[in-house]
């Protein structure tokens, strides 16, 4: 089962924008696509790279270090060096308060 977790508010996210979280021990990459806040693991697959750093492009994310891309809304990857997707994680907004569930563990 996952707990929402209160992370920021929107203002601190503007449409275009990225920002690193901590939720739980596990730092959170968190993008706003048009007014829609997606978040993902904030590591690259492929060497740990902090993704909430790379440049957004459209609804992609390009890792800063490499240049691996992944889809910011399903953390899929699309472009080597990196081979696998990143975790992705739900998000709500609730008057201005961003959250981001994470699994606590429980199975249920």
């Amino acid at each position: 089962m996952s707990t929402f977790y209160t992370v920021t508010t929107i203002d601190r996210i503007p449409p275009g924008a990225s920002r690193c979280v901590e939720v739980g021990g596990r730092e959170i990459a968190l993008f706003n696509l048009a007014g829609t806040v997606y978040a993902l693991d904030d590591r690259c697959s492929h060497e740990d790279a902090p993704l909430s750093e790379g440049e957004i492009e459209g609804e992609t994310v390009v890792c800063p270090w490499h240049l691996a891309r992944f889809e910011i809304k399903t953390g899929k990857v699309l472009s080597a060096p990196a081979c696998a997707g990143v975790e992705t994680f739900a998000v709500r907004v609730r008057d201005g308060v961003v959250q981001v569930a994470i699994d606590d563990g429980t199975g249920g």
